[in-house]
């Protein structure tokens, strides 16, 4: 097998290149090595440190090894360690461009080709790109790639055809090309391909290039002819996969047509016929509340600029020049906004206005920008365009919190683009009157500064109520839905939004804004959280550190203690000294009362510079949390040398408590580690379906237990929990995680032990009675959820949670289990 070095002057891009050209390799994948950015984590290239790249691919592929650059001094570094290498493997350094050359020789090497081919693929795969933008190079074809002839299938007297029709959504693009390519490269058969509609024609379908050449859309129809030995049975191949989608569309409850149809001279349905409409569905509530007000739209997102528009030779170095101004203005835009946040309210619209703009200040992304401007003639809007969207497909492809990162990516595209148009900044409307913003996606930029506003309500067409939005919704107080129905709404249209059902009404009448509006003033938390019959339960509040936990005084203690905020964006781990210190602030401002210290919950969508992880096909499953210490035990052992520390310094009632433990083995080890340190509350995280089926056996060995209820939902569906589309099936509402919660809360109570709640689903006050009548003890939530949820317990009765609770779990879905629990505390106890 032929192996890969990718020299870059950046890790972060190299290695989001790598995860990219990852996702679309089947089967065993090639050697891969990065040699990319310094030792220091700055941006260059070093021949050294290249050559020694090539030596260690070497060694696994003896026959061969292709080299990509991406610019400027990393030719010449890979040119001076072709000097230095100690390896005797044929070497090849490429033009290939680094993002589409790795995905190409990626997929082609994984299909056992030899270094010749690998290379020849790398270097058409810009094939694609050139097409789209009409700047082909003279005498090439949109169906010539690894060095293959264009050949029509009726010049190649084939011995099969077919006729299919694309299901996908998104048409043939990376990933199913990347299937389709890698199944048929395993037949002794050449598969030829023709658009329809366009005409376009591809001579060897098993590469992954040429089929992007297509440029076929859902609904176009394929002619497929093949020849040589296994000819009928890699069309039947090719066959199956359309009509499973190429495995894209597995798990889609909303897909546009029910199966391919793969034959001659039928037409698929019309993807339009197959949408549902979302006229009258219901919406999901994800941040709870009343309000009501006048529609204001975001504006328009920017819109992608056309590619038929290219610019002659004398108009292209101006052009080119305009990219790097465009980025400084709107890095300079986003700094002067973040400076002025100064109220540490702020401090994360703060943190997330300056992430976009070190995102504008990176100066490789006008230089590629430019690049396409100068040596293609694209706009600068359109070239700013392509790079940005192809950094916001890398990140998305990653998951987790690089996945996050994406819409920070989308929110500048569109900020370059109209600094660079003259057009409007997307962002949020300059308004002095309250509103209720509708927006299809809010990207965290303008989510970060929805507090600076009058914004009495949010309605959004996707997200969950775990996202990033959603948690910033309820810790400002305002009600939030999901709602399908949100982009038939119009410019001051009155609303009424009601969080907690998940409902949007129009036009509502005056008698029901007078309701809502009845259930908007609660009295102020007293301090104490009971029923209305004195049983008492603890609402404690959920922070991230000293200045939260100052916001938080008024809660009867601390719940949750997320200490990653010491840890995140650190190239080293921070010293026991820095940890003692940061945690004493937290400490300091709950004199007397308990606070839950969560132990480091790195990995997945929070990784850490200083524990690196080997790359995970699914993170969430992967190493995190607890798991990590497997790894690198030394680490926790410093944070709770830190932890206890600081809770001698100040005095402090602590407790502390692991997150994603899975078996009572794992609960017992980190209690006995905190027993070594001298702090005796130790507890753990249920987060996952196995420790809740085991809650009996793990509070055998731990003095608490605190049920992560946004991970716990999201691993008992089996639904990420950012995904919009899956955002029902992750509502903590749902019957199966309130049994899986009654499950701890019975187990709980047996053994006498605290069972507390500190996921997002303690916020709800509709939800809180529920928990509490499933055996929580304990709520902790963001400190603006106190008044709300010390309400909802006072109005009811502790005998009223116990039944409301049982016929929420016994419900069909979350809808009905929100109703069903509605119904019982509305009743007299």
């Amino acid at each position: 097998m032929i192996g890969i070095v990718v020299v870059s002057h950046s890790a972060a891009l190299a290695q989001a290149a790598l995860e990219l050209a990852g996702q679309m390799v089947h089967g065993d994948a090639p050697r891969v090595a990065l040699a990319a950015g310094t030792e220091d984590g700055g941006l260059g290239t070093d021949a050294t440190r290249v050559a020694a790249a090539i030596d260690e691919v070497a060694q696994a592929a003896p026959d061969g090894v292709l080299v990509l650059v991406d610019l400027g001094s990393a030719v010449i570094s890979a040119e001076l360690a072709l000097e230095l290498r100690m390896s005797d493997a044929p070497v090849r350094l490429t033009s290939a461009p680094l993002v589409e050359g790795l995905v190409a020789a990626l997929v082609t090497a994984a299909g056992g080709a030899s270094l010749d081919a690998v290379a020849a693929e790398a270097e058409g795969s810009l094939a694609p790109k050139l097409a789209h933008l009409g700047d082909e190079p003279a005498g090439s074809s949109a169906a010539v790639a690894g060095g293959q002839p264009a050949t029509s299938p009726a010049d190649a007297s084939p011995t099969a055809t077919a006729v299919v029709t694309l299901i996908n959504p998104a048409g043939l693009h990376a990933r199913p090309a990347a299937t389709l390519a890698a199944e048929l490269a395993g037949f002794d058969a050449t598969v030829r391909l023709r658009n329809r509609r366009t005409g376009a024609e591809v001579a060897n379908a098993a590469s992954m290039s040429a089929l992007l050449t297509l440029g076929a859309r859902q609904g176009d129809e394929v002619e497929a002819s093949a020849e040589g030995t296994d000819a009928a049975a890699a069309l039947a191949h090719l066959e199956q996969l359309a009509a499973d989608g190429f495995g894209e569309l597995d798990g889609e409850e909303d897909g546009p047509v029910p199966a391919a149809r793969v034959s001659a001279g039928e037409t698929a349905a019309p993807a339009e016929a197959a949408q549902p409409s979302s006229a009258g569905r219901p919406g999901i509530p994800i941040s709870p509340g009343t309000a009501v007000g006048p529609v204001v739209r975001m504006p328009d997102a920017a819109v992608e600029p056309p590619d038929e528009a290219t610019l002659t030779e004398s108009e292209r170095a101006a052009a080119a020049a305009s990219l790097a101004p465009a980025f400084a203005a709107v890095h300079q835009s986003l700094t002067q906004r973040a400076d002025r946040l100064t109220d540490e309210r702020f401090r994360d619209a703060r943190a997330v206005l300056e992430a976009t703009a070190v995102l504008a200040a990176d100066p490789a992304l006008p230089e590629q920008a430019a690049e396409l401007v100068t040596r293609l003639g694209a706009t600068p809007e359109r070239a700013a365009w392509l790079v940005l969207g192809a950094l916001a497909e890398l990140l998305t492809t990653q998951g987790g919190a690089m996945a996050e990162r994406a819409a920070d990516v989308r929110d500048l595209r569109g900020r370059i683009v109209a600094q660079l148009t003259g057009a409007i900044a997307p962002g949020l409307p300059d308004r002095s009157d309250p509103f209720v913003l509708v927006v299809d996606e809010l990207a965290p930029a303008d989510a970060a500064l929805l507090g600076t506003t009058p914004c009495v309500a949010l309605v959004t067409a996707s997200g969950a109520p775990t996202s990033h939005t959603a948690i910033l919704a309820r810790s400002l107080g305002l009600p939030a839905v999901v709602w399908a129905g949100a982009r038939e709404l119009r410019d001051g249209d009155t609303v009424l939004v009601d969080g907690t059902r998940g409902e949007v009404e129009v036009a509502p009448s005056a008698e029901r804004v007078a309701e809502a509006s009845a259930h908007v003033d609660v009295a102020p938390f007293d301090g104490t959280g009971r029923t209305s019959d004195g049983h008492h339960i603890e609402l404690l509040a959920n922070v991230s550190g000293g200045a939260e936990a100052a916001d938080a005084a008024r809660a009867e203690g601390v719940g949750l203690f997320r200490t990653e905020l010491v840890f995140l964006d650190r190239h080293e781990e921070p010293s026991v000294a820095e940890q003692t210190a940061a945690y004493r602030q937290v400490f300091a401002a709950f004199p007397g009362r308990h606070v839950v210290v969560r132990t480091l919950d790195a990995g997945s969508d929070k990784p850490l510079a200083f524990l690196p992880a080997a790359r995970e096909q699914n993170p969430a499953l992967g190493v995190r949390g607890y798991r990590t210490a497997r790894a690198r035990p030394d680490v926790l052992e410093r944070q709770l040398s830190a932890i206890a520390a600081a809770a001698q310094a100040e005095g402090a009632d602590a407790w502390v408590m692991a997150p994603m433990i899975a078996t009572a083995a794992e609960a017992r080890d980190f209690a006995a580690a905190c027993r070594a340190h001298g702090l005796r509350q130790a507890g753990v995280m249920i987060e996952t379906p196995a420790a809740a089926l085991c809650a009996d056996e793990i509070l055998a060995e731990v003095d608490f237990v605190s049920i992560g209820t946004n991970d716990l939902a999201q691993y008992a569906m089996a639904a990420d929990r950012q995904s919009g589309p899956l955002a029902e099936l992750t509502d903590a509402w749902q019957p199966a995680v309130l049994r899986l919660i009654r499950l701890v809360g019975v187990a709980g109570a047996a053994a006498g032990k605290p069972v507390g709640v500190c996921g997002e689903a303690a916020s709800d006050p509709a939800l809180a009675p529920v928990l509490v009548g499933l055996g929580a003890t304990s709520l902790s939530m963001a400190p603006r959820a106190l008044d709300a949820v010390a309400a909802a317990l006072g109005a009811v009765s502790r005998e009223q949670c116990v039944a409301a609770a049982a016929a929420a779990a016994g419900a069909s879905g979350p809808r009905e289990a929100r109703a069903a629990g509605a119904a019982v505390l509305s009743s007299t106890a």
